[in-house]
């Protein structure tokens, strides 16, 4: 399993940017699976707690009930708009995927990573930057203009 404190380890300033990404907004946007294999959005809160990603479900709720049957998640930061000008600023977007697990009760999820991204723009403004992180493969990093 890969918590989120094996993240920071291996990549602290990559984590770190992903991290404040995620902490700049309270609500989040994670996507299940349905039993039926269609993607599910829902709206989400997600917290970083002693070196874990976590997050949760409402008794019932049907992501709380995707997550039990099949635990693949991708979990996205709020999105906000660049902010125009002679230099573009924006702060990117993350994400990060994996697989849920219950906590006892079953409405609470640990995060089991398997990929974390963050999409941004370079320096100058000019180029979209993708870097990524997986257990496996570690940082890579691909830009586009």
């Amino acid at each position: 399993m890969t918590a989120w404190q094996d993240v920071e380890k291996a990549v602290p300033e990559f984590a770190a940017r992903v991290r404040a990404l995620f902490d700049a907004r309270k609500h989040k946007t994670i996507a299940t699976v349905r039993a039926d294999g269609a993607p599910r959005i829902s709206g989400i809160e997600a917290n970083f707690e002693d070196g874990d990603l976590v997050f949760g479900s409402m008794p019932d709720a049907r992501k709380g009930a995707d997550l039990r049957r099949d635990p693949r998640f991708a979990l996205h930061s709020a999105t906000v708009d660049p902010v125009e000008g002679a230099e573009a600023q924006w702060p990117g977007e993350a994400k990060i995927s994996g697989r849920a697990t219950a906590a006892p009760g079953g409405d609470v999820f640990h995060a089991d990573i398997t990929e974390v991204v963050h999409t941004h723009l370079d320096e100058k403004a000019t180029r979209l930057v993708v870097e990524w992180w997986t257990p496996a493969r570690g940082l890579q990093r691909v830009e586009r203009e």
